[in-house]
């Protein structure tokens, strides 16, 4: 009785290594068709009898027994075979209705032959979401009803295979499975050399019909000698006989999946999100991680623990929905598809004593919280709620760059203040235009210097005064004239002289007054307007675009022809395993 997970093996390579582990070594698998590889695959608190038994009858194998010789030439070895083209073969049993029998040779003495109804057809389907759109259905019908109607189908899902190369087969084994007790006889005989799995010829049947190769499938063996008690032996003298089970020998005998026990998983399990050493998020394209189940005790907590587990994201589209890997040494809960141990899907995630919420709690009740951690460093960006009365707050925070796209209209209105740090620079670049009111005061402070290069004409009014200092200098220049309009007065005052223009004339003041004698103009430092530095553009990943890799998953050669959607779709209506690309190729 175990528990344990193999990956990434075919069926008779796990049923090799529990045989050889018991020290059945001597074992010869007989198999027309070979085995597809099970990517993961699970024994479930079962002995591994229960499960070899529960592998074999999906495959469509049997086992019997070959017990060699007894001068050791040939040793026993047990046979798993999917066939039974090389059963052996014994001497033809001659049937004798009379009690007993009273012939010199053994012979068959009761042989009773039943037929009864079952499955006259097998429809199995199933899904893979490496291929959403194909319809994984197979359909296999027995020949040989013995008149009875073909209309008994047995329909199931799922079919437990995730391609046609499995599919066809495991129906085929179905079917064969279902009608493995369609046609059989059952009768006593004196046969000591009768076998599981041995195939005889009965003659000498009242019944011409029955006059035929059988195929043994129980053999009950009784036999008494008395006299091997010695002293507690009684007079009686020796005698054998058997009971025996059969079908026709041109019938092919597989084991009825319906009558062994599948293991099924009660409810949801918890597992830790495993990796390799040094990384801290291991996923595959499909966003796919590794896990390790606590009642696994031959994994290791690395990259091989178990195969890909798909995993449930809030919301699932086509380019677009919500995404977050599990990281290595999360706790998630996985769930089972069917309650079938080979198909698990993550469905959730926990906290622990390890991984603890963000902020402690019952203390912060209250928030509603979005937080990652930095990938191989420290930091997190953040997205937090807070729901407390009087305390209510959207928190948003980014590590490194926050960029916000808009692809039309933005709106922000703020009922209270706003306020803005920015520790370097900072950069805006308007298209159109930027228009700002004010209600109140504007001020703004510059540290440094202010350039500010204006493309047409610069207005500027002030409802009353329009005042300006400069420290130094002060140097207005025009391409062509500059005009200084006052309605009352107009003043230019330096180094002791002024100029005064007003109402009731012109004054002119000053040390001295030259006209025409000489001198030069003084002259200003001119301007150095710097340009204004562009943002940059968001360069965030875009999804790529949607193909068709998702629809089928044939021939990934280059020169594979293209797949007919309305095929696929139609095929998912009927129910027919079709595929295009694959009839093309075939034919």
């Amino acid at each position: 009785h175990n528990s344990r997970i193999f990956q990434t093996q075919s069926t008779d390579a796990i049923v090799r290594i529990l045989l050889e582990e018991r020290g059945i070594i001597d074992t010869t698998f007989d198999l027309k068709r070979s085995p597809e590889e099970r990517e993961y695959c699970v024994q479930h608190r079962e002995s591994d009898l229960d499960f070899i038994e529960r592998l074999a009858a999906e495959e469509g194998w049997h086992y019997r027994y070959s017990h060699g010789e007894l001068n050791g030439e040939e040793p026993p070895r047990l046979i798993i075979a999917d066939h039974h083209g090389d059963a052996p073969r014994l001497e033809p049993v001659q049937y004798n209705a009379r009690a007993g029998g009273s012939t010199k040779q053994p012979a068959v003495f009761r042989f009773s032959y039943q037929e009864r109804v079952r499955a006259a057809s097998v429809a199995m389907k199933d899904y893979t979401f490496r291929n959403p759109a194909y319809a994984l259905m197979h359909e296999h019908q027995a020949d040989r009803l013995e008149g009875q109607r073909e209309d008994y189908q047995h329909y199931d899902y799922p079919g437990r295979f995730k391609a046609d190369a499995s599919g066809r087969p495991f129906t085929e084994a179905r079917l064969d499975g279902l009608r493995n007790d369609a046609s059989t006889a059952s009768g006593q005989s004196n046969r000591p050399d009768f076998t599981v799995g041995a195939k005889t010829e009965l003659t000498e049947h009242d019944h011409p019909a029955l006059n035929r190769e059988w195929l043994l499938t129980g053999v009950t063996h009784k036999g008494e000698q008395p006299q091997a008690l010695e002293e507690e032996g009684g007079s009686g003298s020796t005698t054998y006989h058997n009971a025996f089970n059969a079908i026709p020998a041109d019938r092919t005998w597989r084991p009825n999946p319906n009558t062994i026990r599948r293991p099924l998983m009660d409810g949801p399990q918890i597992a830790i999100v495993t990796g390799p050493e040094g990384e801290e998020i291991h996923c595959d394209e499909h966003g796919r991680v590794k896990v390790r189940f606590p009642w696994d005790r031959y994994a290791a907590n690395d990259e091989y623990s178990s195969a890909w587990l798909r995993v449930s994201q809030g919301w699932a589209g086509g380019q677009y929905g919500f995404i977050a890997i599990p990281r290595i040494g999360h706790e998630v809960i996985v769930s089972f598809l069917d309650g079938d141990p080979d198909q698990p899907i993550i469905t959730g995630r926990t906290f622990h004593a390890t991984n603890t919420p963000p902020y402690a709690l019952p203390e912060h009740k209250t928030r509603t919280t979005l937080k990652t951690r930095t990938h191989k460093g420290e930091g997190s960006n953040e997205l937090r709620f807070e729901d407390e009365a009087d305390q209510e707050q959207i928190y948003l925070h980014a590590q490194k760059d926050l960029d916000l796209l808009t692809e039309n209209n933005r709106t922000e209105v703020i009922k209270n203040d706003s306020h803005l740090t920015v520790d370097n620079h900072r950069k805006a670049h308007i298209k159109g235009n930027d228009h700002v009111t004010v209600d109140g005061e504007k001020r703004e402070t510059v540290g440094g210097d202010c350039s500010q290069t204006i493309g047409g004409t610069f207005h500027q009014t002030s409802a009353q005064s329009t005042l300006s200092e400069a420290g130094t200098e002060v140097h207005h220049k025009a391409g062509s004239k500059v005009v200084l309009d006052a309605g009352a007065e107009l003043t230019i005052s330096a180094g002791g002289s002024f100029l005064k223009l007003g109402p009731s004339g012109v004054t002119l003041s000053g040390p001295g007054i030259n006209l025409n004698s000489g001198g030069s103009p003084g002259t200003g430092s001119g301007q150095g307007v710097v340009m204004a530095e562009m943002p940059r553009v968001i360069e965030g990943d875009q999804p790529h675009e949607p193909g068709q890799e998702a629809l089928a998953e044939v021939d990934q050669r280059e020169n594979a022809p293209a797949i007919n959607i309305e095929s696929q779709v139609a095929a998912l209506r009927k129910g027919n395993a079709t595929c295009p690309v694959c009839e093309e190729q075939n034919s």
